[in-house]
């Protein structure tokens, strides 16, 4: 769940990693380690093929995932990016990593509110994405299956159809989108 994001790129970013189950700051957050992408344009994405497609469509040049911490847990990412490549030098990736260990704990707090109480979108605050996990579940019913494969058919028909799987969870919340009348 994205707490911040600096401008649209940046929420699009964050949106584009949440959609797909991939990308930096995805291995920041399960490993605990800094990621570090200089040159989207000529990096391996052997770890996220279809992330690095998507990305390709943005204005990034260099993509830096920092892992957040409370202790010994790791708790989310901060995911920067600049719209040039280039590397990050020591002294800044030493100021990235004080900047997200800073933040653990008032981002944890944030996140604890954010999903209890409506916050309004905006670029400083993306969607909090409730009613993706709202579509999930009525996908779930629609179809009789498990929330994985709900999730997946609707992660499915947003990227077929060119959409943000928010965009798509929306339109299931308002019942404009049943996926019990969409062909297999």
């Amino acid at each position: 769940m994205a707490l911040c994001a600096s401008d649209t790129v940046a929420a699009r970013l964050d949106e584009i990693q949440f959609e797909l189950g991939e990308g930096p700051q995805w291995v920041a957050t399960k490993t605990g380690t800094v990621v570090l992408l200089p040159d989207v344009s000529s990096a391996s994405h052997e770890q996220w093929p279809i992330f690095a497609a998507s990305v390709g469509q943005l204005n990034v040049g260099a993509i830096f995932s920092f892992p957040i911490r409370m202790g010994a847990a790791t708790v989310g990412a901060a995911t920067l990016y600049r719209d040039t490549p280039g590397g990050l030098d020591q002294d800044h990736q030493s100021s990235a990593l004080a900047i997200a260990s800073a933040i653990a704990s008032t981002a944890v707090q944030r996140a604890m509110t954010f999903a209890t109480d409506d916050v309004p979108e905006s670029v400083a605050v993306p969607a909090l994405r409730r009613e993706v996990h709202q579509a999930t579940g009525m996908i779930l019913v629609q179809l009789d299956t498990t929330a994985t494969i709900a999730y997946s058919r609707l992660q499915a028909y947003a990227f077929a159809q060119g959409r943000t799987v928010l965009s798509v969870a929306r339109d299931v919340v308002t019942r404009t989108l049943a996926f019990d009348n969409l062909p297999l």
